[in-house]
């Protein structure tokens, strides 16, 4: 089979507000409350009309952290760019592959953002979106899984024909440990009791963990006092292996340095060190490709994640020492394809598995499948502790996707949740026709998108 093409008959964009049941802290926001946006697509194909979904969370302080901006202005700016892909796209005519439609409707859409004063990741957020609606409908017009699909080459990107793709059953979820989280049930409870892990023991206890994704500050000295209470709780757990996240708040390579120097100095946190698979994005976007990354201790990969705006940037990251980046479906599904590719052909990098605090159904899965089938096999799920499952939609919606998806979700008195057993979830289900998903949302509980262009 080959490239499928696609013409664009229709674009809807929805949102559904989502409440933290925790707040969650990193770099310097702490976000308790955020929308999650939803698409429906309808593509014709030889005369037929196909629909396709996804859904994403409109995260405040991550796409733009400029502190002029609040974070309504943040979910503003990405209700924006989700307006202006669905216009560009709308308006391109014709019949093409959903990656030449991608490469056309992206192109202008982030133009138009960029010339409006928004970042280039706030523009990429909108064409990010659209992609994976358009590659969900492509791939149930063929009657295809999403690897299927890309080893068919259905959706006509240029990478997809050279990947070794995985279809894996099951990957192990790394939990993300904020800079609010609780790490023990000793300290002071800042939210209801819900039946739901609170702190960072009960959820070691309750899932199994064994991967985890610890988010710094940039401040030495905080950071010191976190990361050894951190290590005192995590060398109970066998084997255990992390992440650290800097989240652009070391302000150069030299108070990096000094960071990663003093956690040697300290017997706990260089124990922590001995264990740490890799440090993401430490260097603001604006520098982060201005000068060498120094090597780090114990041969750790340093990778980019924020500065990922761009189709060159882990090309030019690893002339400066970089060794990957990371996967996340909210900078495209394209983006990941390409860097999977050239991670493939290099030695010694990685593509990690990050999470834009994915929720539970079509975001999550999606994810989750898009990173599993490049390999990741360890991916950063938030979502499943931040929010308590569906949140407020529907419960039929959240019984849908358990009944669906059975290896994923587990029901409780708590809810629906993701069912995550050893440290691992399973993910069978979503090798199935469509982009990881048999269950659909409520389009009758969401609210549509509208927005007055500043």
């Amino acid at each position: 089979m080959s490239a499928v093409a696609i013409e664009i008959r229709d674009i809807q964009v929805f949102q559904r507000p989502v409440n933290l049941r925790l707040p969650f802290k990193f770099g310097a926001a702490t976000v308790t409350a955020c929308p999650q946006a939803f698409v429906k697509v309808m593509v014709r194909i030889g005369g037929v009309d196909w629909e396709g979904a996804t859904a994403e969370l409109m995260v405040p302080k991550w796409f733009d952290k400029s502190p002029q901006r609040t974070q309504d202005d943040n979910f503003d700016q990405l209700r924006l760019a989700l307006l202006t892909a669905r216009e560009q796209y709308l308006s391109i005519g014709g019949s093409a592959s959903a990656y030449l439609l991608s490469e056309k409707g992206s192109e202008a859409a982030i133009a138009k953002m960029l010339a409006l004063g928004h970042p280039r990741l706030v523009g990429q957020f909108g064409p990010a979106f659209l992609d994976k609606a358009i590659a969900d409908a492509v791939l149930r017009s063929q009657g295809k899984s999403w690897t299927e699909g890309l080893s068919l080459g259905l959706l006509g990107d240029p990478w997809s024909s050279s990947l070794n793709l995985k279809k894996a059953n099951s990957v192990w979820l790394r939990h993300t440990v904020g800079l609010a989280d609780r790490l023990t049930n000793d300290e002071p409870l800042t939210s209801v009791e819900d039946g739901l892990p609170n702190s960072l023991i009960q959820a070691i206890e309750v899932h199994g963990l064994k991967y985890f994704k610890l988010k710094v500050s940039g401040q030495l000295d905080a950071d010191m006092t976190r990361l050894t209470a951190i290590e005192h709780v995590l060398s109970k757990v066998p084997d255990y292996r992390v992440t650290l996240d800097g989240n652009e708040t070391f302000q150069n390579t030299e108070t990096l340095s000094l960071f990663v120097s003093a956690l040697q100095k300290n017997d706990a946190t260089r124990r922590l060190l001995e264990r740490t698979l890799l440090i993401e994005q430490p260097l603001p976007r604006a520098i982060a490709l201005g000068e060498k990354i120094p090597a780090m201790p114990f041969n750790i990969p340093v990778i980019l994640d924020e500065s990922d705006d761009h189709p060159d940037v882990l090309e030019q990251g690893l002339g400066l020492g970089y060794r990957g980046i990371s996967s996340k479906a909210c900078k495209g599904i394209y983006r990941s394809l390409q860097s999977a590719a050239l991670i493939q052909k290099t030695p010694q990098t990685i593509l990690s598995g990050e999470d834009l605090t994915c929720q539970a159904g079509l975001g999550v899965q999606q994810d989750t499948l898009l990173a599993s089938s490049l390999g990741v096999q360890h991916i950063e799920r938030n979502g499943h502790h931040y929010v308590n499952g569906f949140g407020v939609a529907p419960s039929h919606e959240s019984n849908d996707f358990t009944k669906a998806h059975a290896d994923l979700y587990a029901s409780s008195s708590a809810g629906v949740h993701l069912n995550v057993q050893h440290g691992q979830i399973n993910i069978a289900s979503l090798h199935q026709t469509g982009f990881g998903h048999q269950a659909w949302p409520d389009w009758q509980s969401l609210d549509p998108i509208s927005i007055k262009e500043n």
